[in-house]
């Protein structure tokens, strides 16, 4: 299967990535490919609602989005890494998630498998019940089949991260993962 994660965080070593790292390893060892696109250190602007693309594209903007959309339309799954930011996703993702908006009609009609992998500071148990109901809700709109969540409370240091149960559970994830 041809993987594409999406990392997201400002902090190319940070516990986000360091959590997809051990998903990918899992991954791979599985026998599927996996592709990183690094939209935290990407060029993607914000949709401008223009209406330009009529949903089915071409966006009149030119950036990587232009690199995302290709990797995503050929991809059989594609994994969401962010860290937890007022309990959403980064606007990093979230700028990716909204230019989906150009190929809404494509991308859905894939009924792509995605995986969500967030780190968060805090560990209280509400801390993800907000970023998780929003992954869920995308699933839903875009017809993504939802192969699972990691959702590493206590992961805000890449030490803090180290100490939990988070990257065993990244990796095995990874190695669930069937075509």
């Amino acid at each position: 299967m041809n993987i594409l994660v999406i990392e997201s965080s400002p902090h190319k070593h940070g516990s986000s990535n360091l959590l997809a790292d051990s998903f990918i390893r899992g991954a791979e060892e599985t026998g599927h490919t996996v592709t990183v696109f690094d939209a935290g250190h990407a060029i993607i602007r914000p949709c401008l609602g223009c209406e330009v693309c009529d949903m089915s594209g071409p966006c009149c903007q030119k950036d990587d989005m232009e690199t995302v959309r290709g990797l995503l339309l050929q991809a059989d799954m594609a994994v969401f890494v962010t860290p937890l930011y007022y309990f959403g996703v980064s606007a990093q993702l979230k700028a990716v998630i909204d230019r989906f908006y150009s190929f809404t009609g494509k991308l859905s009609a894939k009924k792509l498998k995605t995986a969500l992998i967030v780190t968060a500071w805090d560990a209280n148990d509400w801390t993800m019940s907000a970023v998780s109901a929003y992954y869920e809700t995308l699933c839903r709109y875009m017809h993504f089949k939802n192969q699972g969540m990691i959702l590493g409370t206590g992961c805000g240091t890449v030490p803090m991260t180290k100490s939990t149960e988070f990257l065993r559970l990244a990796y095995e994830l990874g190695k669930k993962i069937s075509g």
